[in-house]
């Protein structure tokens, strides 16, 4: 673990953006007292972040701390007005429970930070798979033109928009430490894993639990035990920008669960502005995040309006049941509308027959990862709670949403209309579905916790019980929930991320050799060099890592004709002088020639045959090779 020293900067800068602004606004808007609302500070600051970033351009700032310090001023005004009509917030928790809180917390923060330091192996390490090559040449290009906003984004992969908030973050870690685009995105994940995902998760814990110790350290802790998220997205995709809108959605389902016991009309008007700014941040985490965030918020919306109508019996409990059902059923029916994907981006096959589907989403153990025993019976002593207690079912619903999303994905003919009608927006795609199954089981788990603890005091009564028995129990309760870290679950799917960012002769995007020689680029090139490659295999990441211009930034994308010429013809440069005029057009300068190992399909490698296993020759000049295939070009004469 020593070599981690060197990412720890780019660890400190991001978490410091994840606790400061957040954690301002809070103090300003709803004061020091209730660590429920302080939870939320983590995911305020993701929402501050990505939107300082996408505003910076346009009045003329680069992306640094002071267009964030400028937005979260605004929003921490805000918050203050808000607070002067609203009144401070309510906070039936003391002390001793905020500092539980924080103690889980930071235990919970140091046992992922290791756990998935771990995961990458070192550093450097990068993801060996394809979205990985847009996603950090992105950060590469938002540092050189001083800019994460979405437009600055998408341009990488030639397209108009692209969700900014994990680009938002990263960047600025990199700006502020000098880290290399390798450290400084796992220095950025590492904070996004330790501190918003579980900060995000006991947020929703504390919500549903009215701020219970107990729910705060069994949050904290089943936070670090399921396979599927976050572990999934290191290796599924790579899928960062899903990573943080995911990490964000339980702090605000948390704030609209707050928000359905208000009355008073100024302090629904704070709660409402305050989804209203998660819920943007979790768009500009991903869309998928906010579809989801949508699904999640109706099942425990309309479960709250049904269980009052029920209990109360009245005209307005269900008229304000009708009115929920109507007012969700149109904006889901709306959005699934916006947000629906071609054929080509929606093909993903199920994995399953549908009975297996739902049983590996009744115990968030997707993808064959076995159920750590801890969680499962955890799940089901939450089942159990609920059946006893139904008012509890706001806690059940959405879990019951995400499972039957998970399972009519997985286990349903490709060919099922309503696969096509449900979760066509999340492409088809079974992982993503899956990586929602831990946001809303941990509170389930979390439920079958209190009721063991609930039921262990009720049992014991008034019995006089000794002091270190009662202290006994206390610790072997919190090393059984934190085992969950090291269950097979996790285990499975951390093993998974390994694999996935080693380099090996063998790695999708860059073997080892190719690496090493990345790594000498700068010192090679001129700072100005043009660079022709074939982005399928690597070789388009000397701009992350190197920061050198390339034809192609990702693999897919709107490469220019003379670009696909050259990446059909370079080998004939000594022979067809169209090849030389072509270069001359575009200004390049070098090749990188990586073989044909492709990151997605070896079918793909046909159409850069021109620009594959080239040899010496009048223009092509060696210039330095290591191992067998990697190799860099001048091109000299034209």
């Amino acid at each position: 673990m020593g070599d981690w020293v060197s990412a720890i900067p780019a660890y400190l800068a991001v978490a410091a953006v994840l606790i400061i602004p957040g954690v301002a606004v809070v103090a300003v808007g709803w004061g020091w007292r209730s660590p429920q609302r302080l939870l939320l500070a983590p995911a305020i600051s993701v929402t501050i972040a990505a939107a300082a970033a996408s505003v910076a351009p346009l009045v003329g700032l680069r992306w640094n701390l002071i267009p964030l310090a400028l937005v979260t001023l605004l929003v921490m005004g805000i918050a203050l007005v808000l607070r002067r009509v609203a009144g401070v917030d309510t906070a039936p928790a003391g002390r001793r429970t905020g500092l539980v809180a924080l103690l889980s917390l930071v235990a919970t923060a140091l046992v992922s930070a290791v756990m998935f330091a771990r995961a990458f192996g070192a550093p450097g390490n990068i993801a060996q798979r394809f979205d990985n090559i847009v996603h950090l040449n992105a950060i590469a290009l938002g540092l050189q033109n001083g800019s994460a906003s979405p437009f600055q984004i998408g341009s990488t992969s030639d397209i108009g928009f692209y969700p900014n908030a994990w680009h938002a973050l990263t960047t600025l870690g990199a700006e502020l430490t000098g880290a290399s685009v390798p450290v400084a995105v796992n220095g950025s994940n590492l904070a996004i894993v330790s501190i918003l995902w579980p900060a995000s998760v006991m947020a929703l814990a504390g919500a549903f639990f009215a701020q219970r110790r107990t729910a705060y350290v069994v949050s904290a802790a089943l936070s670090t035990g399921f396979g599927a998220f976050p572990a999934l997205f290191f290796n599924w995709g790579v899928l960062y920008p899903n990573l943080v809108g995911y990490a964000m959605l339980p702090a605000a389902l948390a704030v609209i669960v707050t928000m359905l016991p208000e009355r008073r009309a100024p302090a629904l008007v704070r709660s409402a502005l305050l989804v209203a700014l998660l819920a943007g941040g979790t768009f500009l985490g991903h869309p998928n995040a906010f579809l989801s965030l949508l699904f999640f918020a109706a099942a425990v919306v309309i479960t709250a309006f049904a269980v009052r109508a029920v209990t109360e019996r009245t005209r307005g409990s269900v008229l304000g049941l009708g009115i929920a059902v109507v007012a969700f059923a149109v904006a889901l029916a709306g959005t699934v509308a916006v947000f629906r994907t071609g054929a080509e981006h929606s093909g993903w096959a199920p994995w399953q027959q549908l009975s297996q589907s739902l049983g590996e989403g009744l115990f968030a153990a997707p993808r064959g990862f076995t159920p750590t025993v801890v969680a499962s019976l955890l799940l089901i002593a939450g089942f159990a709670a609920v059946a006893r207690r139904p008012r509890l079912l706001t806690v059940l619903a959405p879990f019951a949403v995400a499972v039957a999303l998970f399972a009519v994905a997985s286990g349903l003919r490709i060919d099922s209309p309503l696969r096509q009608l449900l979760t066509n927006p999340w492409y088809n795609d079974s992982n993503r579905l899956a990586a929602l199954l831990p946001l809303v089981a941990i509170p389930v788990a979390t439920l079958g916790a209190l009721a063991i603890v609930d039921l262990v005091r009720a049992t014991v009564g008034e019995r006089r019980v000794p002091g270190w028995l009662r202290v006994g129990a206390v610790v072997v309760g919190i090393a059984a929930v934190f085992s969950v870290a090291i269950g097979p679950n996790v285990r499975i799917a951390l093993a998974q991320v390994h694999e996935a960012y080693a380099y090996t002769d063998s790695s999708l995007i860059l073997s080892s050799d190719e690496e090493a020689l990345l790594e000498r680029l700068d010192e090679e090139t001129p700072p100005d060099a043009l660079i022709a490659g074939s982005p399928r295999t690597g070789t388009s990441l000397a701009l992350a890592f190197a920061d050198r211009q390339v034809t192609q930034k990702h693999v897919f994308g709107n490469p220019s004709p003379e670009v696909l010429f050259l990446n059909a013809h370079l080998r004939d440069i000594d022979s067809d002088p169209a090849v030389c005029r072509t270069v001359d057009q575009l200004g390049v300068d070098y090749v990188l020639d990586f073989g044909t190992q492709d990151v997605i399909d070896p079918a793909g490698a046909a159409a850069y045959s021109g620009i594959q296993d080239l040899t010496p020759g009048t223009h092509l000049v060696l210039v330095d090779s290591q191992g067998p295939a990697a190799k860099l070009f001048r091109i000299e004469g034209c």
